[in-house]
């Protein structure tokens, strides 16, 4: 009985691109209690699995939590996998404002002790008794009354980049920290204003909505499918879109436009942007905003340290991390001294710049590919990457590909190529190939050959 991935996302990524099948990116969550969420666990790994559904999910005794890719041939097999359970019966399900068939590249579902960490201790108070739902219409009215106060329920990286026109943005990595500062600025306010919260789907401030009515607040209203299902109604109904710039996701997209407006910038030279990556050093992974310029000149880093790592021997770069602390407190989001122009907290609403039309997320590759082989080594100085042949035999004159996470898809024409250090026309299976590549790979990265 398969409960666990057996496909790495490079493997993963391959058969959903020779699948060539439409996917959709969508999210959903239930507030439920579980008695056995290891059994559910279980029990939706093995049904999901069958139907090639991707993503990471939260499930504990409170609920569930997910963020999925489903093949679009499979979206009502796989809504009748949730019918099975009563309190799944007719959920939402959130479907992204844009697609991309490589969001999710494994099936990730973990059992924890809230599907929202919030840090409290008190469980006096109910999750179900939660805030006033309200649609775009009425999110966009209650927000022209002077006496509403919008608090974003999201982190300083996912506001930064977009958030509503006056809204309260908190300068917080976790939603556990919003919650205290939110009470204590607002404790005054708790009978004479109207509390309106949102969040990316919907699902923390449907905690926090019981959260504030259980504090004692009168007045308490939340978006209902958050920012997602905003997105959707406002183009639906033709409405005005008080919401400002991209939607932060949590995937391999991370962010979706909601308007074309830009409103944070380049975390490097401070030009508007609004474009997270994750830096390429695999000793820091921090999150930041990087233009196209930024990214070519520093190949994807957040500072001249991690670029120099970068181009370290792999054995000295595991060497220096030998020790070091791993998880958060070594993938920060976002907060680094070496991002000069990092902004948080209290965001203002001025446009910096309009995004150009909108393009595909991911160029799609619309000619057959092969998979040949795998970077093994990259000379930095020589431009000359090593591979490992390990499908098909590769010829010169052959039009290749390589394709990786941070490389994105890069093609040429194979010119020259040395085998053993001798010049040849073929390699074979087995082989390991060095010829000149003119930009920077990765020893994640895929070797293809075009036909």
């Amino acid at each position: 009985m398969q409960l666990y991935n057996t496909l790495s996302a490079e493997e993963r990524a391959e058969l959903i691109d020779q699948a060539g099948k439409q996917r959709l990116t969508l999210s959903f969550y239930a507030y439920a209690k579980i008695k056995d969420p290891q059994q559910f666990r279980n029990d939706l790994f093995l049904a999901w699995n069958q139907l090639d559904a991707l993503g990471r999910i939260y499930v504990a005794h409170e609920g569930i939590n997910a963020q999925m890719s489903v093949p679009a041939d499979n979206f009502d097999a796989f809504r009748e996998t949730l019918e099975v359970y009563d309190f799944m019966k007719g959920i939402r399900l959130n479907v992204a404002v844009e697609q991309d068939d490589h969001s999710f590249l494994k099936l990730t579902i973990k059992v924890r002790d809230k599907i929202v960490a919030d840090g409290l201790k008190d469980d006096t108070f109910d999750v179900t008794n939660k805030g006033m739902h309200l649609k775009a219409k009425e999110f966009n009215q209650i927000l022209e009354d002077p006496n509403t106060i919008v608090v974003d329920f999201r982190n300083h990286y996912e506001s930064e980049i977009g958030h509503f026109k006056g809204a309260i943005t908190p300068d917080v990595e976790t939603f556990r920290e919003s919650l205290p500062i939110i009470n204590d600025q607002l404790k005054n306010h708790k009978e004479d204003k109207n509390l309106v919260m949102y969040c990316t789907g919907g699902i923390r401030c449907e905690k926090a909505s019981a959260y504030f009515k259980h504090q004692g607040f009168k007045n308490v209203y939340q978006l209902e499918g958050g920012i997602i299902q905003y997105a959707k109604q406002i183009k639906e109904e033709g409405l005005e879109s008080k919401f400002i710039g991209k939607n932060f996701v949590f995937d391999n997209r991370l962010g979706e436009r909601i308007t074309n407006d830009i409103v944070s910038q380049c975390h490097q030279c401070g030009k508007p942007c609004d474009n997270h990556t994750n830096c390429a050093n695999d000793g820091c992974h921090l999150l930041f905003i990087q233009c196209d310029e930024c990214k070519a000149t520093m190949e994807n880093c957040c500072s001249t340290a991690c670029l120099e790592m970068t181009h370290l021997p792999l054995v000295e770069q595991v060497k220096l991390r030998k020790g070091k602390q791993v998880g958060n407190k070594v993938f920060r989001k976002g907060k680094s001294a070496t991002l000069t122009f990092k902004n948080s907290g209290n965001l203002t609403d001025k446009v910096l710049a309009v995004a150009d039309k909108p393009k595909p997320i991911r160029e799609k590759i619309k000619i057959k590919k092969v998979l040949i082989g795998k970077t093994e080594h990259f000379f930095v100085k020589a431009q000359v990457g090593q591979f490992v042949i390990e499908n098909h035999e590769l010829n010169v004159g052959d039009k290749i590909l390589i394709s990786g996470p941070t490389t994105g898809n890069e093609e040429l024409i194979l010119e020259k190529m040395l085998v053993s250090g001798k010049q040849v026309q073929q390699a074979n299976i087995g082989d390991k190939v060095t010829f000149e590549v003119p930009f920077r790979i990765r020893l994640s990265d895929k070797l293809f050959k075009v036909k």
